[in-house]
């Protein structure tokens, strides 16, 4: 179906704010990663990419309004309530687990996968024909660093079944306990020492803040006003007062990071800007209800997580191509070099677009089954939907680690082994790919429909 033919066909109960805020989100972190590179070559030739805002510390204060990733998460937690109770209605209330996984993370770890085949037979093939440079090692690193989004998202799908449980049960108790739990694990970082235990932060941060989608599904979001300003707060004041950074975004080489691992500060600062997403919820409302804005928005989600994955790739192409060319790159912060910003990011929307007319098509949806299909599969046995979950939970759990594992360590040195410590295992790019490839495949059969015996 084109975009003009799913916008038609639209639900008129369908909150279309959700769909444009993950848009817009993921669309402001493609333009902040391009924003941000500052290339720079020495006298020998080397290239180098930093980020402009440690060049220019001033702007790290864009991070409060660039830094929009807890809005997707927010948004995940809203859509990954509403898709399992779905399918726990349509199962009879029977455990709908590996159901559940396959349908929300087809649409994520296939295009995921594709671009993972991609750059690892690109960067061995290079590797074997001797080509690697101090641009392609870079590219082969940097490419993959945002693949950490993935990981935390897969973490998020796997454990909506007892986090929604606990929603509603507890409703705002639950967020109020992952929200305490992120702070103690600040004190004992930082004023106890305790080693490790930072690391707990990427599941109490980010899952708080999906907890916030979770309550914005049933309606329970009804003070963002309070909300924001409780979070814009307590981020001022932690920030002020703490060991914590200005900017919401990794710096290179800061040894205390907001993001990596998050800390409460981030936490607080998600907080705020979802409640002041949430105050602007009637003007969006009335902008997606205009059939051309809502035809943008439905074309632009059909593709999103493809510009996503290759954004980096088009930029650092961009790069590339200039310094191929001998081009002059003006000094990062420089008057020249913002001047040719408009120039880079459009060059590099340009690539982004040709990268997405191609890989597109994996982000497509399969052809809906039809009613009696769907019906079958419905009716398949309790039995064995509990022992397929098992292994989706396997799948899942194999997939996270793969991606997050692959962040970290790149597709360069592949033939080297070079590693990465993931908490406290060391991983190789190999073993990350082995990882991200059996834990999709475990996704994908275990959550297939079966249909009952005859």
């Amino acid at each position: 179906m084109s975009a003009r033919d799913i916008a038609a066909a639209t639900p008129g109960g369908r909150d279309r704010v959700i769909d444009l805020l993950r848009v817009a989100s993921l669309g402001t972190v493609v333009f902040g990663h391009w924003l941000m590179a500052a290339v720079t070559v020495d006298d020998d030739g080397r290239a180098a990419v930093g980020n402009l805002l440690a060049v220019e510390p001033k702007l790290q204060l864009l991070t409060w309004f660039l830094q929009v990733m807890p809005v997707f998460f927010f948004v995940g937690g809203f859509s990954h309530a509403l898709s399992y109770r779905s399918l726990t209605r349509r199962a009879g209330g029977a455990p709908a687990y590996a159901l559940f996984l396959r349908a929300r993370l087809q649409r994520l770890l296939r295009p995921t996968m594709l671009f993972v085949a991609v750059w690892g037979a690109g960067a061995l093939a290079v590797q074997l024909a001797g080509g690697s440079g101090n641009l392609t090692d870079v590219a082969a690193r940097l490419v993959a660093q945002p693949l950490w989004f993935i990981g935390i998202y897969l973490a998020m799908v796997a454990f909506t079944p007892p986090l929604l449980r606990l929603h509603e049960r507890y409703g705002w108790g639950a967020f109020a306990a992952l929200a305490a739990a992120a702070a103690a694990v600040d004190v004992l970082r930082f004023a106890a020492g305790v080693p490790y235990v930072e690391f707990l932060n990427f599941a109490f941060v980010w899952l708080a803040v999906h907890q916030l989608g979770f309550l914005r599904a049933d309606g329970r979001l009804r003070h963002p006003a309070l909300l924001a300003a409780a979070g814009l707060a307590g981020a001022v004041a932690l920030v002020a007062s703490g060991p914590y950074p200005l900017s919401m975004v990794g710096m290179p080489g800061e040894k205390i990071s907001n993001m990596a691992p998050p800390t409460a500060a981030l936490l607080c600062h998600g907080m705020w800007l979802i409640g002041a997403v949430e105050l602007l919820r009637g003007p969006m409302t009335r902008a997606v209800a205009r059939p051309r804005v809502w035809r943008t928005v439905v074309a632009a989600n059909g593709i999103a997580m493809t510009a996503f994955l290759w954004h980096l790739t088009a930029m650092l192409g961009v790069y590339g191509a200039m310094l191929a060319a001998h081009v002059s790159l003006p000094a990062p912060a420089s008057a020249a070099w913002w001047l040719h910003v408009p120039l880079r990011l459009a060059a590099a929307a340009g690539v982004t677009a040709l990268l997405v007319a191609v890989f597109r098509r994996a982000e497509q949806p399969p052809a809906p089954a039809s009613a009696s299909a769907s019906a079958s599969a419905s009716a398949g046995t309790s039995a064995a939907r509990r022992g397929a979950a098992p292994a989706a939970a396997l799948g899942v759990t194999l997939a996270l680690f793969g991606v997050l594992g692959l962040s970290m360590v790149g597709f360069g040195g592949l033939l080297e082994g070079h590693s990465a410590v993931l908490v406290a295992v060391r991983v190789t790019a190999p073993v990350t790919v082995l990882m991200c490839g059996a834990g999709w495949l475990l996704v994908e059969t275990a959550g297939r429909a079966r249909r009952p015996a005859a």
